[in-house]
């Protein structure tokens, strides 16, 4: 296999040479230029697997130079350098197209994990699109081919949509088809921890800093070392946390409640929420400056409702899944079932579709799915995000209680008729015993039940 081959530009002769010494020293070949005119001759010459840049040179704006590269040279991942604690300039650039920032004074550590990762990239397929993300409508495969580009890079990624649209979906796929996808993807759910151990849960903990911590205690930065940090729903983080975030990620550090010491990290961020930040920080629950700093760039995932052309395939990706599941026979749709289904707006999104399938599959008396099987809600008299289907009372939770709550009546109310005896219940539900067992489980019915 034949060597890589860098260029480094910078009009500084002492950064150049650590920097050629530093990728000699893990087999690349260098080749440096100190100003953009000399690197644009070059770089018409010759193909080179990787760029690092300095932002500030003296016949040219590095931003300009990183766009230009983007055009010219789109399979080549460019670096830029910047000057210590300029995150604005870092940002922009990798706005612009930019793969990762090092800052100066340069890191070595850094500078060999940025190369290694760059390289990865430079050794991947270049797909035309996310392959484990269902749908054809148009929408949605110009969402999929965003994807394809933002995993070729290392830049925060602020994913936008209503709730159950996929968004921990759609980061699993640009985590998994970039450079990264080999070291861990670790999702959290910021609004699900509580206040008290929200920096012990994502920065770590040394035994005995406060009570009950009886041992040390690696927090989700460290875990996700290397890899990729989802910060799902991250409006929900109180304002001293987001604070604590935004020096993790201005630094690249965090300090583990009770040390004394820093622990270097290499983490992407992607982040997401069903809310409006830019409301959020008008109204004074979300910092800007964090905001900037995870939005370098936006991607916005369309609702169920605005690709309806997709419904038939998703329908059957899930109705397959839950006979796997179940060990059961696969179900279908009927004509009727899936027009009903495309003529009802989703305001759960997918997720409400998988919900309603899942329902349909479980209670169904025969392999066909029909349009009563569905219980479809009616949303005639209200508008998407209002109070709740009247046909069964408003909505007082999230919509997955609402639609468990359903479904929980139904089971109970056959259980009751049968003096909640399983067996009997399932085959009044028109269910198999199985089926039904892994209801009851689910919905936590399964205590004191007769077989």
């Amino acid at each position: 296999m034949s060597k890589s081959l860098a260029l480094v530009i910078d009009d500084e002769p002492d950064i150049r040479e650590l920097l050629e010494i530093t990728l000699g020293r893990m087999g690349i070949d260098t080749e440096s230029a100190s100003c953009l005119r000399d690197a644009t001759d070059m770089l018409s010459q010759k193909a080179y697997d990787l760029c690092l840049t300095d932002m500030r040179l003296p016949d040219g704006n590095g931003i300009d130079f990183v766009r230009k590269m983007q055009r010219d040279f789109p399979n080549m991942p460019i670096a830029v350098i910047t000057a210590h604690g300029n995150m604005d300039t870092a940002i922009d650039a990798m706005k612009a197209g930019a793969f990762d920032f090092i800052s100066k004074p340069v890191e070595l550590e850094d500078l060999r994990k940025i190369t290694t990762a760059a390289l990865k990239l430079q050794r991947q397929p270049n797909e035309q699109a996310a392959p484990n993300l269902l749908g054809e409508a148009p929408s949605f495969q110009i969402l999929k081919k965003k994807i394809v580009k933002l995993a070729r890079s290392q830049a925060p990624v602020y994913i936008s949509g209503e709730s159950g649209t996929g968004k921990e979906l759609v980061a699993r796929a640009i985590h998994t088809q970039g450079p990264r996808a080999a070291e861990p993807f670790v999702p959290v759910n910021c609004g699900a921890i509580p206040g008290e151990l929200m920096e012990s849960e994502f920065f770590g903990h040394k035994k005995g800093s406060f009570t009950g911590a009886t041992s040390d205690k690696q927090g989700l930065f460290q875990a996700a070392n290397g890899g990729t940090l989802f910060l799902d729903e991250v409006a929900d983080l109180p304002l001293d946390m987001q604070v604590k975030l935004l020096r993790a990620i201005q630094e690249k550090a965090v300090r583990p409640v009770g040390s004394q010491q820093e622990d270097r990290i290499d983490v992407r961020i992607l982040s997401a929420t069903h809310k409006d930040l830019n409301q959020e920080i008008r109204e004074g629950r979300f910092r800007s400056d964090l905001f900037y700093r995870i939005n370098v760039i936006q991607l916005d995932i369309p609702p169920l409702r605005e690709r309806q052309e997709d419904i038939p395939v998703l329908a059957e990706h899930f109705l397959n899944r839950f006979a796997h599941e179940l060990d059961l026979t696969a179900a279908k749709l009927s004509r009727d079932g899936l027009k009903a289904l495309q003529s009802y707006p989703f305001p759960g999104n997918i997720r409400e579709l998988e919900n309603i399938l899942e329902r349909a599959y479980t209670l169904c008396d025969s392999d066909i799915i029909g349009p009563d099987d569905l219980q479809l809600p009616d949303l005639s008299n209200r508008a998407i995000g209002s109070s709740g289907p009247q046909k069964h009372g408003p909505i007082t939770g999230s919509l997955d209680e609402y639609l468990e709550d359903i479904e929980r009546d139904v089971i109970t109310k056959a259980l009751d008729e049968t003096r909640w005896n399983r067996t009997a219940a399932a085959k009044k539900l028109g269910v198999s015993f199985r089926s039904l067992r892994y209801r009851l489980k689910k919905l936590g019915l399964d205590e004191g039940v007769e077989e």
